[in-house]
């Protein structure tokens, strides 16, 4: 996990927002890189490139979040756009 600034948290120009966890993070996806984003309630921002965790998935990442924080809002996976998205990425 990388800790960043939020200047430098994504490469891509529109992260995939997928949503907010029980304990306030938002969740951003970075196809680019392979990577979430999470912004915590106070402001911190840190990297989690999946290839660095136990997860092969957006879908197992997603998951992984509800059993250990819940989601408040989201995530925003399995619509068209992010299912699509998903698909393409397991495939």
């Amino acid at each position: 996990m990388n800790r960043l600034n939020r200047c430098e948290l994504l490469t891509q120009g529109r992260p995939l927002f997928l949503g907010v966890d029980g304990e306030g993070g938002a969740h951003y996806w970075d196809s680019y890189e392979f990577a979430v984003a999470v912004v915590s309630a106070d402001g911190d921002a840190e990297k989690i490139e999946l290839s660095e965790t136990p997860f092969e998935t957006l879908s197992q990442w997603c998951e992984y979040t509800r059993s250990e924080r819940g989601w408040d809002v989201g995530p925003h996976v399995g619509g068209s756009l992010v299912g699509d998205l998903v698909r393409g990425v397991e495939a």
